[in-house]
């Protein structure tokens, strides 16, 4: 079963984000009061736990929100999902509009690893149906 196992947010873009109880996402803007948030086609971003445990293995300590993602995610390949996808989140709708992202500044944890996995493994997404997602929401693809 794919599920939420964090939602994090930022007021600023190119910050960590920080993990909260919940977030409300808008439809056509993303989450509020998150710095990602607005009309175009990047409104929140998705990274799997299995990622982030990458990285772990790299010897970092890193956590969900550290990559900059709004939703950390388990069980779900979300690199395979195909652009237009949608995901049924809680009470939410998303479409996935891109996989990874290139990265034009190099952040703290590619100079910490050599690496960084949001720009390969992170995805994006637009809000179709807003609501609230908060950790333990389940997950499921359906188009």
């Amino acid at each position: 079963m794919a599920k939420v196992e964090a939602v994090c947010i930022s007021e600023k873009k190119g910050e960590r984000k920080k993990p909260v109880a919940s977030v409300e996402l808008r439809e056509n803007h993303g989450i509020v009061g998150d710095g990602h948030a607005g009309d175009w086609h990047r409104q929140v971003s998705l990274l799997a736990t299995e990622s982030i445990d990458k990285m772990r293995a790299l010897g970092l300590d890193v956590t969900a929100g550290d990559f900059a993602e709004n939703i950390t995610t388990s069980g779900i390949d979300l690199v395979s999902l195909p652009i237009g996808s949608r995901l049924h989140i809680g009470d939410t709708l998303l479409e996935v509009t891109q996989i990874g992202k290139e990265c034009h500044t190099r952040c703290a944890i590619f100079y910490q690893a050599g690496d960084c996995v949001m720009p390969k493994e992170g995805i994006f997404a637009k809000v179709i149906t807003g609501g609230v997602i908060k950790p333990g929401d389940e997950m499921q693809k359906i188009a």
